[in-house]
Order: structure tokens, then sequence, then C-alpha cells
């Protein structure tokens, strides 16, 4: 950081007696100590309004001066509450209980007669839904031993597939464990919380964390084909990563993602080194949907940004930096996405050549227009000249990104494939804020790598309308799910 002196008493006693010309000078020089400190205060007093609404710090970040919160998306017209047409999930009597208990009537409430005999008019039905109570059944395997009466030879009979120890857990709640522990995301602690109370079976944390690493292994072949299908096959996929603490070092999580595939992985580093070795970017035949992270620019592919992300700093930008063309900028993305929609539940597969036009023409005006306010920045007289690019306004670099980006930017207008933004990147990527939340950090990288895989595995089957118990089970059984339109491209 620059250091800034101010001048002593005796040196401003010094340039009065000298004359008029020192006295400029002195000025001059707290004029330059000036323009320091105010740019410093700008910067300090950005950083201080940047939230979640108006940059792309996450939630967690906002602390208690959360801002209240105010969506980018216009107010819709209709009721709150459900639909009209909505399926609602009441609940309804069945018609063949598992139980049915009769309540008698015994006597007359007004006389006291015995009704005992009496005939039954009718029944006034109310049917209670419950869950019993659960214990752990423990089942014995008894393989038999004999003797051949003519050889001697000794024979054993052959236990089923999967009972190899005298004592061990069987599928079901091994499932549980991983569900609990990696789905529901309670620590190994309460995991074993829950099977001591709700089964009476005390569990130790190093079996559930066995159980999450034998699904790890069973699912790792499902990843690497939801990976191969993801770089060969896509459209366009969704790319974000986030830091993520193991073993007390910062390292960070990448994901690459579909309406219906989700891929996880660690890497120690966040940019092209980590996505040169995770093999998804250099070898994508699709289109590569992210934030602007300078990193995703080296890869000769197609490109999408999200433009939720402009719209936030859109929003910035008209809180600390006002000018004309911010708010009308913003109007026309939120436009466009409005027009794209409108003609997607019409079952056209474009915009009209005149609506892409006159959208164009606007974004280049208003370009032009953000540009003459905001010339390229000069160095700042009397400063020494450092290194790198003259630091700019957030509103110059914003628009130099619309210009070096205007394909991009507008991706999905020309691509209906494309979508506005890259929500569906932070959809995926959330579950580890989440874990991080709760734990704080992984212990081992394995159990990193275990975490990927399982939460993977898990999102692509919840995305494909599986139950998450139900491709648990598949994986301890050696079958583990996978989506048959992948399993039909590998």
């Amino acid at each position: 950081m620059e250091h800034l002196r101010l001048p002593t008493e005796e040196e401003v006693r010094a340039a009065i007696r000298e004359g008029e010309d020192a006295v400029i000078t002195l000025v001059a020089s707290l004029v330059k100590v000036i323009e320091v400190l105010a740019t410093r205060q700008q910067a300090l007093e950005d950083q201080i309004r940047k939230n979640s609404g108006n940059s792309g710090k996450p939630p967690s970040s906002d602390g208690f001066n959360r801002p209240a919160p105010k969506s980018l998306r216009k107010r819709s017209r209709k009721k709150s509450g459900g639909q009209t047409g909505h399926v609602g999930y009441t609940l309804k009597a069945v018609e063949k209980p598992e139980h049915v208990e009769v309540h008698r009537v015994e006597q007359c409430i007004h006389c006291h007669n015995s009704l005992k005999k009496a005939q039954v008019n009718r029944y006034e039905k109310r049917q209670v839904f419950d869950v019993p109570r659960v214990r752990v059944e423990v089942t014995e395997h008894q393989a038999e031993v004999k003797d051949c009466p003519q050889c001697g030879t000794e024979n054993r009979g052959e236990f089923p597939e999967g009972v190899t120890q005298p004592v061990q857990y069987g599928t079901e709640i091994k499932a549980q464990m991983v569900y609990f522990s990696h789905y529901q995301m309670l620590p190994l602690e309460r995991t074993a919380e829950v099977f001591q109370t709700l089964y009476g079976q005390t569990v130790s944390e190093g079996t559930i964390v066995e159980a999450g690493q034998e699904v790890s292994r069973q699912v790792s072949g499902v990843n690497d084909a939801i990976r191969q299908h993801l770089t060969e096959n896509e459209a366009v996929v969704h790319f974000d990563e986030t830091g993520v603490r193991v073993e007390r070092q910062l390292q960070w999580l990448h994901s690459a993602s579909t309406e219906r595939l989700t891929w996880y992985a660690v890497h120690p580093k966040r940019g092209h080194l980590a996505m040169d070795a995770l093999g998804i970017l250099p070898n994508l035949q699709g289109r590569a949907m992210h934030d602007d992270w300078m990193s995703y620019f080296k890869y000769p592919v197609q490109h999408g940004l999200c433009n939720a992300h402009h719209l936030r700093r859109l929003k910035f930008l008209e809180e600390r930096y006002p000018q004309k063309w911010v708010g009308p900028m913003a109007d026309l993305l939120v436009a466009i996405k409005e027009a794209v929609e409108k003609a997607q539940v019409a079952f056209r597969t474009c915009l009209s050549r005149k609506k892409l036009i006159d959208f164009e023409k606007e974004y280049d005006r208003l370009l032009k227009q953000g540009l003459r306010i905001n010339g390229p920045p000069k160095r700042p007289e009397g400063q020494p000249i450092k290194r790198g690019r003259i630091k700019q306004s957030p509103a110059k670099n914003l628009l130099d990104e619309f210009k070096l980006h205007k394909e991009y930017v507008l991706a999905f207008m020309y691509d209906f494939k494309v979508p506005f933004d890259n929500n569906q990147a932070e959809r995926d990527i959330r579950m580890m804020k989440v874990k991080q939340k709760i734990s704080g950090c992984f212990r081992s990288l394995r159990g990193a790598e275990v975490f990927c895989q399982i939460r993977g595995y898990i999102s692509t089957a919840r995305k494909n309308g599986q139950l998450v118990l139900d491709v648990l089970r598949l994986a301890f059984a050696g079958t583990p799910y996978l989506p048959e339109f992948v399993a039909t491209s590998a």
C-alpha cells in the first residue's frame, strides 16, 4: 500500500516564508493525498456495500447486515398458494388398512340398556397413519458341514453372496447410514444417535464412514460414465466452483452439471490447472455455461455467461455509480429473456430476425453510451509506474465484458438451448456449502472424494426421478443406478 505523508508544521511555515510558489507546491501535494484517500474510501465503501443481491458474493457472507430480500424478477399476478390444476397431497383414507379396531357400543347412553346383541346400523370410520416401532432384526445364516461317507471329504454349504463375516450389517441398514450422513447431511455423531433412538442399535462412527466408502467404490464407474457423457454428448454444460476446507487447507470443489446429470471433484487449484486435470473442459464438445471467471476462456469452446450475475452487477452500479445506461441495460436483458420465454411457450425455436436486430441495436447503443461516459483510465501523474493494467472503475470493467463477450452474454437469445443464467450450477454446488456449515471441513482428502462421488450419484438419481434410498440399495447390491441415456451413449 502506498505510504501517505502529510507535511509537518515546520514544513508548512517554511513554505509560507518561501512565498507563493512554495505554498502552491505544498497544496498540490496535499491534493494528491486527498485524491488517494478518496480512491481508497470509494473502494472500501464499494466493498462494504456489496452483498449477495448486487454482486457475486454468497448469501453466507452477508452477516447480520443482510439486506431485505429483493428479487430481480418482476412480480407475477398469481395469487399465493396452490394454483389451478395443482395436485395436492392431502392425507386420504385407504380402502384396505393393515389393521382394523372395532370400538363396540356396550350400553345405551340414555337408559343404560345393554346393546351387546343389538344389530349394528353402520360404522363411522377414522384412519390413523403412523409408523410402527422398528427394531433391528438379526438373521443367522447356518451353512451345513458334512463328511462324505464314501471318500471322507468335508463339505460345507455356501453362504449367500455378501455374507462374508461372522457378524456384519446388512444392505438396508448400511443404505440408511449413507442416506442420513451423505444425503440428509447429519454429522456422524448424530447419525449414530438416529440408529440408537429409532432402532435401539448402537452404531460406531467408523461403521458409518466405511458404509460411505463402500458406496463410493461402487458408484465410481457411474461417475466416470457421467463425466464422459457431459464431455461428449451434452449441448450445454453448467460449470462452477467453490472453496472447501480439506485438512485445514483451502481446496476447490468443481462441478459440471445439466438438468439430469451432476458431477463433482475436489482439486487444490481453482483455475485452468484444475480444469485440465479434471478433463471435461479440455475435451468439451458442447457449450460451457459459467460466470466470467477468466480461466474458462482459456478453452476454445463455445461459452455462455450467467446473466443473473450481470443483473446483480448492474444493480450494484445503479446503487453506487448511477449512470443513464445502467438501468436500461438491465431492463433490456430481462426483456430479451421474456421474449425468449414467450417464443418457447409458442413452440418456436428462435426469435424473429427483426427482434434479433432490434435487441442487438439497443444493446450496442447502450454499450456505446456507457463507453462514452467511462473512457479508458489514465495513470495518475506523479505516481510510480506499476506493473499490469491501470485499475478501472466497476462500470468500465462490466462494459468491457459486455463488449468483448457480447456473443456469450446474448447466447441465450441466439440459441434457445442456452439458459439465461447459470443457476443450475449454483443449485448443484449449494450442497457443499451446506456440508461446510454443518461439519466445517473435511478431515481428509479421501473423505472429500467420497462425498463428491456419493453426492454426484445421488443428485443425478434425484434429477431422474429416483428415490435416494432405492439407488443406495442398488449400489450396495453391486448394480448402481445409471440413467439409461448415459448407458446408451457410453
